[in-house]
Formats: structure tokens, C-alpha cells, sequence
């Protein structure tokens, strides 16, 4: 399962979109102003363990240093979010 995230760390559909990939296991895109979960914090904050994809475009637009990102990100372009979409049982977003 895939859960989409686009809202920031500091909004309740931000928070949501990851508390439900944690409850249901499930890996997380995050893309637009969902990219600030990269920061270490917010998601061991809301206790998420899985992998989580961001967008290296989005990313990059809003000046976030890849070397202070959570361990456990991965950056993908927008081709790799189509594949990932198209290979997931299921797809929930955007939060």
C-alpha cells in the first residue's frame, strides 16, 4: 500500500496521511509541502517505520538538504511516482 502526502508536518491532513501509512503498514510519497516530513522529527514524532518516497523535485524547490533527511527516504523523479503507483495494490492520498 502507497499513502500519498502533499499537506505540511504542521497540518492536521499532513499528520493524518501519516498516521494512517503507519497504522496500515504502508510506504508514503511525499510530495509539494509534504516534503517537510523529511525532517527526521516529524516522522518518528508520529511513529512511522516504513519507506518513505520523496519527490527530488519538490524537494529541491523548497531547499531541503538531502543529508538531513530521515534515513529511511528515498528521493524519486515524478516517472518513479507513476511506477510506484502502478505496481501498489492500493494508493491512498493525497493528505
Amino acid at each position: 500500500m502507497l499513502v500519498i502526502v502533499r499537506s505540511a508536518p504542521d497540518t492536521v491532513d499532513g499528520r493524518r496521511g501519516i498516521k494512517m501509512a503507519r497504522d496500515l503498514a504502508a510506504d508514503v510519497v511525499l510530495l509539494q509541502n509534504g516534503v517537510y516530513f523529511l525532517q527526521q522529527e516529524h516522522l518518528e514524532d508520529l511513529g512511522f517505520c516504513r519507506t518513505a518516497y520523496v519527490l527530488s523535485d519538490d524537494r529541491k524547490l523548497r531547499g531541503l538538504d538531502p543529508a538531513d533527511a530521515d534515513r529511511r527516504a528515498k528521493e524519486i523523479t515524478y516517472d518513479a511516482l507513476v511506477d510506484l503507483m502502478s505496481e501498489s495494490n492500493n494508493v491512498v492520498g493525497m493528505f
